[in-house]
């Protein structure tokens, strides 16, 4: 056979380890656990300049697996890529997510594009049996939760 004839096939493998035994990862029980580890998790320099989006990972009894930086952007806004959230939360084999993004501003409401943003992936996430459990808007004085309005 010509090396012309050859096909090439990538092999994909997939796996997942950790170096922390499962009973000493944090239990995230309500909104302000996650608040807690995703405030501590922020660049403080850029909570009030800049919007980022995050994710927290969480097994299927709610200890946190991590937390992944998935954007940074302007003042204004940030890009959420599904693809890249479900991306992550799969490769660590989590089976619920905490959503979370900042407000420079300081205002703890959702925008139209937020709540809108949580329904997408929201919706996303219950087709793949991977729940979205929460949103969070992240400031330096708090916090707004969807899960606790009952919007999510």
């Amino acid at each position: 056979m010509s090396s012309e004839n050859k096909q090439v096939v990538r092999e994909i493998s997939v796996a997942y380890s950790y170096d922390i035994k499962p009973s000493l990862l944090p239990n995230i029980t309500c909104s302000k656990d996650a608040y807690s580890f995703l405030l501590q998790s922020w660049d403080m320099g850029k909570l009030s300049y800049v919007e980022q989006f995050k994710i927290m990972l969480l097994s299927r009894s709610n200890r946190m697996l991590g937390i992944v930086d998935i954007s940074t952007g302007g003042c204004s806004g940030t890009v959420a890529d599904a693809k890249v959230i479900f991306a992550s939360a799969l490769k660590c084999n989590a089976h619920n997510l905490v959503l979370a993004h900042n407000h420079p501003s300081g205002s703890q409401t959702p925008s139209e594009a937020d709540k809108a943003l949580t329904r997408q992936l929201a919706n996303v996430g219950t087709i793949m049996t991977l729940p979205v459990v929460n949103h969070l808007i992240i400031m330096t004085e708090g916090y707004y939760s969807f899960a606790d309005a009952g919007i999510l």
